[in-house]
């Protein structure tokens, strides 16, 4: 339904590159309110200001946001984060493009975000058949192609995400934290910064108690249905602004009905039933059915059939356990060698640790490793270290973090420590963990007088593709007192560290590659 208050008329749909009128308003018909009047959801307002829905298992969310991404899909883009591939069904009608995250990469995922923005293209990534690890990781690449998107692309864009606690933990699960890490960031990104960036968020969760706090705090409009657990029934009633007392309503709501609050939606609790859909979910409600008529032995025979032979089809070959053949040949080598654990000379120690770096370099050398996970990274060196011989050597997860900041930086075993590197090691310490390589690596430039380094080496040391990531970083990392940043006449950056007064050589910030002097190219340290 489109509310007008002039006489203009829309005769398409935004998607066909046409716009509203100023003085128009897009008002989704989401169904009745309990006094029988019509429920109207005030689209524009929505993309100000999100939305947060809560409600058990079999509440109705996912009929509520299927009924608003139905109507709303004329008029807006949209980007489906679906964890149980209920909604590829809206490609048939609405013609979205489904994503099947499984089929992708990570990176492959961030690109196609970032290109749905660019050809504002709806869609729907379908997370099905993933673990949650992995699709907590794929949802966060792909949040993160919609977030960096240029800001010529920020087009008003509803990004829906179904059972966001899965995305957003208020606390830590059996996933890594690394990939817990991502999917946060990725989400809190979406609710406290994507306004700007054109994003409206659209949550639906089905416990409050389960959902981060900081992501559910940024929504300003609510809906909220059916719930029975005390905390999640007190939670729901502070957010519409009802008395303690009053939380027992939420008990008693039937399936598609909520409590709606909000600029885009009422000002006061308002009750309301949404109304029906023209697509439906591919995992449909079971529905109670007669069951087959069977005498016993009939059922006897089949269930308790014998099994079939296990050999009907070649079995495949299993893969060799790598990295056990390495700790077993470990292992025998120790017990005919018990000298091995003898402590090594200078030499020996020096030709170690040079063999080390040496396996850390190849490492990095490989093609997008400077934007692959730390623990992928670490994998790969321990296997590599191990078939060179040094599995009594190889760093623990600490030490090789230490390693590959250094690397990043572009320092290598042989670095001088001095009492002044000893400083500027220190002062790195109280940045975050994945910034001190970029900021060791613009102390060593400083120290050697080289050009300052590009945006684009900052974005790979950082483990970035962004350039407008690294001059947010440079940033940041000024405001914490520790370099100045100036340009001169000729747009060139000057980096001075604090304090020790070094200063890098003016450098073009847009230059394509690392200066050759620095002794390290983009792509390895």
């Amino acid at each position: 339904m489109v509310r007008s208050t002039g006489c203009d008329r829309v005769d398409k749909p935004l998607f066909r590159r046409e716009t509203l009128s100023r003085d128009m308003t897009v008002a989704i018909e989401m169904g009745y309110t309990t006094a029988g009047a019509s429920a109207a959801l005030d689209l524009e307002e929505l993309l100000a200001t999100r939305l947060l829905v809560q409600g058990n298992s079999g509440s109705g969310k996912s009929h509520l946001l299927r009924r608003l991404l139905e109507q709303s899909a004329p008029w807006v883009q949209q980007s489906i984060i679906d964890p149980e591939g209920d909604f590829v069904s809206l490609a048939d009608r609405f013609g979205h493009l489904v994503i099947d995250a499984e089929e992708h990469t990570e990176r492959g995922l961030q690109v196609a975000g970032e290109r749905a923005r660019i050809h504002r293209i709806s869609t729907v990534l379908n997370l099905e058949g993933l673990d949650a690890e992995n699709q907590m990781r794929r949802a966060a690449a792909f949040l993160g192609g919609l977030f960096e998107a240029a800001r010529d692309h920020w087009y008003p864009m509803l990004v829906v995400v179904d059972e966001a606690q899965l995305f957003a933990p208020s606390v830590a699960g059996e996933v890594s934290d690394e990939a817990r890490k991502l999917s946060l960031g990725a989400m809190t990104n979406l609710m406290c910064r994507g306004r700007k960036r054109g994003l409206a968020g659209v949550i639906a969760t089905q416990r409050l108690a389960k959902l981060a706090k900081n992501v559910a705090a940024e929504a300003s409009n609510f809906l909220m249905g059916r719930t029975f657990l005390d905390i999640d029934m007190a939670r729901a009633a502070d957010l519409l602004g009802m008395e303690r007392r009053q939380a027992d309503a939420f008990r008693d709501l039937e399936r598609g009905q909520f409590m709606a609050l909000g600029p885009a939606l009422a000002r006061r609790p308002l009750g309301l039933r949404i109304g029906p859909t023209e697509t439906q979910p591919r995992n449909a409600t079971p529905r109670l059915m007669p069951l087959p008529e069977a005498t016993l032995e009939d059922a006897r025979a089949v269930i308790l059939a014998a099994p079939p032979p296990e050999n009907i089809r070649p079995q495949r070959r299993s893969s060799p356990d790598l990295l056990g053949q390495l700790m077993a040949a470990k292992s025998a080598t120790l017990e005919i060698r018990p000298d091995a654990v003898q402590p090594l000379s200078a030499e020996e120690l020096t030709e170690r640790r040079e063999r080390v770096d040496s396996i850390l370099r190849a490492v990095m050398a490989e093609p997008d490793a400077g934007f692959r996970a730390i623990g992928i990274l670490y994998q790969e060196f321990v296997v590599r270290c191990r078939i060179a011989g040094l599995g009594s050597a190889v760093p623990d997860l600490t030490d090789f973090r230490r390693m590959l900041t250094h690397a990043r930086a572009g320092l290598g075993s042989d670095m001088p420590e001095d009492d002044a590197w000893q400083d500027v090691s220190v002062r790195a310490s109280i940045l975050p963990e994945d910034m001190q390589g970029v900021f060791m690596m613009i102390a060593r430039a400083a120290k050697e007088g080289w050009p300052c380094p590009n945006d684009a080496a900052i974005a790979r040391a950082y483990g970035s593709h962004s350039l407008r990531r690294a001059r947010r970083l440079l940033t940041y990392i000024e405001e914490q007192g520790l370099i100045v940043c100036q340009l001169d006449g000729a747009g060139r950056r000057i980096v001075t560290l604090v304090e020790l007064a070094w200063a890098t050589a003016p450098g073009d910030p847009n230059a394509e590659e690392l200066p050759t002097e620095q002794g390290c190219s983009s792509s390895s340290p």
